[in-house]
């Protein structure tokens, strides 16, 4: 597939025009001020205050429409004004992928997964279900009905949802890559690379957690970053993991990750510290006056405050300390 020509000043308006929405972005203060505040209600007013209009969730199901919505008029929005949609789909792709993992999954007991399917993917949750329920996955773009197939069998024949999980995992950062390298931008590309480097990172970490095999981690491990998945297996059985990551921005993060292997302790901290490295790497398109990077700041920013969004309020639902709920938040974009 051909890379397009991406222009910097095909993107003078929309960078303008999000420029300023990023002032409405949840930025750390306003999570303190979720966080601190007397009621549920209160935590809502901070959201209604940059745009979320009536957001008054008081149940979990509540809070995933209320967020869904949003999802779907970012969505919307900036294909109004992207020059390049395939920019977007970049980040639509994991819905895809998380509502196929859904649907196999409560076929698989019987149940109906339909309820939690987000519709913010490149295809309708609608015929993603309807491709599950009937057998038809022709119904669906060829890289996804492939993978789908592929997980089915594997879970068909094994029982194992990680090992379907993973099966789609690969299909999705394939598509993640390919989507992004078509549309010309070596920041989404480069981008993407780092959401791949975070991920096998921890993969490695969990394999090497709980004691599993060279060959089990070999699976797991996902072409396109720019750390080499020889080198991570390399790296894994030879005792020298952070040594590998030593010179890449997921050195914090690879330390951490360690340290948890030796001690047995928590992985809060590593998951937290990969997120965080990510999210820097896509920071730098601040530094960008114009251009497709102004989009892919933009809409990390978003997945970031969406996260956000539904740590802190579930967890107000739940009555969690505001410290419990500090420690599982990741570093806002702005």
């Amino acid at each position: 597939m051909g890379k397009k020509k991406v222009k910097d000043t095909d993107y003078l308006f929309i960078s303008a025009y999000l420029r300023t929405r990023e002032r409405n972005l949840l930025t750390a203060a306003r999570m303190e001020r979720m966080i601190d505040a007397p009621t549920l209600e209160d935590a809502a007013k901070v959201l209604s205050e940059i745009g979320y209009g009536e957001f008054s969730p008081s149940s979990d199901r509540e809070l995933s429409t209320a967020l869904a919505n949003e999802r779907e008029k970012l969505f919307q929005d900036l294909y109004r004004f992207v020059p390049d949609k395939a920019v977007v789909d970049v980040f639509k792709v994991k819905y895809d992928y998380h509502n196929i993992k859904t649907l196999l999954k409560a076929q698989a007991v019987g149940t109906d997964g339909t309820r939690l399917l987000l519709d913010a993917g490149r295809v309708e949750a609608e015929r993603l279900a309807r491709a599950v329920k009937e057998g038809d996955y022709d119904l669906l773009p060829a890289e996804l009905a492939q993978a789908a197939r592929e997980a089915l069998e594997v879970l068909s024949a094994t029982g194992d949802p990680q090992l379907s999980d993973f099966v789609l995992d690969r299909a999705y950062y394939r598509e993640m890559r390919q989507a992004a390298q078509a549309t010309g931008s070596t920041f989404l590309e480069e981008y993407v690379a780092a959401a791949i480097d975070a991920a096998n990172l921890r993969s490695a970490v969990r394999t090497l957690r709980m004691k599993k095999s060279g060959d089990f981690l070999r699976k797991v491990l996902f072409e396109g970053g720019a750390v080499k998945t020889a080198s991570i297996l390399s790296a894994a059985l030879g005792g020298s993991v952070e040594e590998l990551y030593r010179s890449t921005f997921l050195r914090a993060a690879a330390e951490a990750g360690m340290e948890a292997v030796r001690s047995g302790g928590s992985l809060t901290a590593f998951e937290k510290l990969c997120d965080d490295a990510v999210t820097a790497a896509a920071g730098k398109a601040k530094g960008v006056p114009f251009g497709v990077e102004a989009v892919i700041g933009y809409l990390v920013a978003k997945e970031i405050e969406f996260t956000a969004v539904r740590i802190i309020m579930s967890s107000r639902m739940a009555g969690i300390e505001g410290d419990t709920i500090r420690e599982r938040l990741r570093e806002a974009y702005v």
